[in-house]
């Protein structure tokens, strides 16, 4: 299981990074969004907070269908703060335990994203769940702290300094 736990490594950085941007984000703006097409500051909360319990999904099945994603998960977030690094830390921990008992060959099976039957993508289950995992965090991670820059909330430092911590 070195391929599980080499992946975890890279999960717990990122997950902690992640962490710490959302222990930024100010519930009393959570109704917040920069820009009618964009999500609010509590929708996109809720989001990054659910991307970790993907992992059990991902492990369990070899492929995912884009055109069966049915109703939207409630877009409504908690209101508060500790409800969402709550439900944070209940997927990290599913994904944590999902991931650490997968071995090396299920790591490396193939793993299929579909829309409606169609192939759009192929990969080895370990760098779907890098992409659809840990790189969707970092994508979204980043909107968040562009969210907390426009509402005055100090960014914290997360690779090297911010404009608001030193590194």
């Amino acid at each position: 299981m070195v391929i599980a736990e080499r992946f975890l490594d890279d999960f717990e950085d990122e997950m902690e990074r992640l962490r710490q941007v959302l222990e930024r984000a100010p519930a009393d703006h959570f109704a917040w969004r920069p820009h009618p097409r964009s999500r609010s500051l509590g929708e996109l909360a809720l989001h990054l907070a659910r991307i970790p319990g993907w992992a059990g999904s991902m492990l369990e099945r070899d492929a995912y269908d884009l055109a069966h994603e049915g109703a939207p998960q409630g877009r409504t977030p908690p209101p508060e703060r500790a409800d969402v690094l709550a439900l944070l830390e209940r997927n990290c921990a599913r994904a944590r335990a999902a991931i650490a008992g997968t071995s090396d060959a299920e790591l490396s099976a193939p793993w299929r994203l579909e829309r409606g039957g169609e192939v759009v993508r192929t990969l080895p289950r370990v760098r779907a769940l890098r992409t659809y995992l840990i790189d969707h965090v970092i994508h979204h991670r980043g909107q968040l702290g562009v969210y907390l820059r426009l509402l005055d909330v100090p960014v914290p430092a997360l690779y090297g300094s911010s404009a608001d911590e030193p590194g």
